[in-house]
């Protein structure tokens, strides 16, 4: 939540929004579009969504036949010994002999109890878990663009309340010391408003720092430093009450998805693990050629059954069991934190808005007040004191105004946040978005050739991200 902590902006840069024309004007969408558009960490985690999307086709490829080739050259060379017949001495003889050959070799696994199966279902269950990883990171991206916008239109409000409050307590200065020149008050009440001066000043110049802080931090979240700011737009539409944004919470939320994706992906390793006990069936085909032309063919089946390994398979068993245990017991806890997120949220924004509408009243009254110790000053019925007093009042009450409406405005993204609603799509900024099953359609049924169409387009996406 945004608080208020005396955020404050550089003169000069206030300045300079201050007589930027009212086209530059930039609004939350435009803050928001940038965001989205120049995040690294997006891009970061689309690329790690198709390495997901690359272990279903590691999958898949598994459930096909293994075709290799090979080239054998084999050179021999012998030496021995033979007696010539006239002289009897003995005679060495080298016997040499080079033969070359090529083997074709197909190898397929025919059965294994469903176990590539459920491996490819599997990592299936992972690439959605990734995708709604990639959704819960996109609403973190926005949401840090619309608490950077909303620290920098907060931070510029108060550089001008600020920049007001000082030429007020300047012209009180400078009324203190015409009383003080012809008698009215004491060098005390000068001396008042000058460390009320001072005090001004140094808030200046602390707020300075804030905004600057504050443009900072708005670059990191967009790519840019905001120019001038626009205000916030109407917020958009919240359920009725707590109760149904829970609900739809808990239907949407891009953190549970993934926990769900999570605890089917750990029930289908349970099977798979299961699945290791039994045996396999595989084939294996090899066909030879020799230069001569002579050639051999050979096929073979095997029956495989593991009958000891030293309870390494129970251990896997055992192992999958326990972390699909681990998974079941995250998504109960992921859809309590869901939970509570979103009444943290609408508490939040609840206060923020009672705030709001507080600060209304609270501006008028210490308006009237500061009007009247004023006016009262000037007949001497209040000191100069009453008056910078009264002034510091107002500038409090409209500064927590500034505030409040603030955070109502971010309060409401908050919410939209904990619900798993702050997306492109939802809040309808109209911009292409990234098609997370595009790269997946793609590879899903592993292309294995540069003929075929669909390798040709993923050749085509491979080249486009090597740009």
């Amino acid at each position: 939540m945004i608080g208020f902590t005396r955020r404050i902006g550089a003169l000069a840069v206030a300045a300079g929004l201050a007589f930027a024309p009212a086209a530059s004007a930039e609004t939350l969408t435009d803050a928001l579009i940038a965001a989205y558009q120049n995040s690294h960490l997006l891009d970061q985690n689309r690329a790690l969504l198709k390495a997901a999307d690359e272990d279903v086709a590691v999958a898949v490829s598994k459930l096909r036949p293994v075709v290799s080739f090979a080239i054998n050259s084999t050179y021999n060379a012998t030496q021995t010994t033979r007696r010539d017949f006239l002289t009897g001495n003995p005679i060495p003889v080298t016997n040499e002999s080079l033969s070359t050959g090529a083997d074709l070799t197909w190898q397929m696994t025919f059965w294994d109890f469903g176990r590539g199966e459920l491996a490819v279902a599997s990592v299936k269950e992972t690439v959605l878990a990734t995708r709604a990883a990639l959704v819960d990171l996109e609403q973190r991206v926005l949401i840090a663009a619309v608490q950077a916008y909303a620290n920098v239109w907060l931070s510029s409000e108060i550089v001008a309340l600020r920049q007001n409050n000082l030429r007020l307590i300047t012209q009180e200065l400078r009324a203190a010391q015409d009383r003080f020149d012809v008698g009215e008050i004491t060098r005390t009440d000068v001396a008042q408003a000058e460390a009320r001066l001072a005090a001004s000043k140094a808030e200046l110049v602390s707020a300075e720092g804030d905004l600057m802080m504050a443009r900072e931090s708005y670059k990191a979240a967009t790519g840019a430093y905001p120019g001038r700011l626009q205000g916030f737009p109407a917020s958009p539409k919240l359920p009725a009450n707590l109760q149904e944004a829970v609900r739809i919470a808990q239907g949407t939320h891009p953190s549970l998805r993934q926990a769900q994706h999570q605890t089917a992906a750990a029930d289908i390793n349970v099977a798979a693990a299961e699945a290791q006990l039994k045996p396999t069936l595989n084939g294996t085909a090899v066909v030879g050629l020799q230069p001569e032309g002579v050639t051999s063919e050979s096929f073979r089946l095997s029956f495989n059954q593991t009958l000891y390994a030293g309870g390494q398979l129970k251990a896997f068993v055992r192992r999958a069991k326990a972390y699909r245990d681990a998974q079941r017991a995250n998504l109960h806890q992921a859809a309590r934190q869901v939970e509570q997120a979103v009444g943290n949220a609408w508490a939040n924004l609840t206060v923020a808005q009672a705030s709001l509408l507080a600060t209304a009243d609270q501006i008028k009254a210490a308006q009237t007040a500061f009007d009247g110790a004023r006016e009262e000053a000037k007949l001497g019925a209040r000191t100069t004191l009453d008056v910078l007093n009264a002034e510091q009042e107002l500038l409090d009450a409209r500064a927590n105004r500034i505030s409040a409406e603030a955070n109502r405005a971010y309060g409401v993204y908050v919410v939209l946040q904990n619900m798993g609603l702050l997306t492109v799509e939802h809040l309808g900024l109209g911009i292409p978005t990234y098609d997370v099953s595009g790269y997946y359609n793609l590879v899903k049924d592993a292309p294995v050739g540069r003929r075929s169409s669909q390798a040709e387009a993923l050749d085509r996406v491979m080249k486009a991200i090597g740009n």
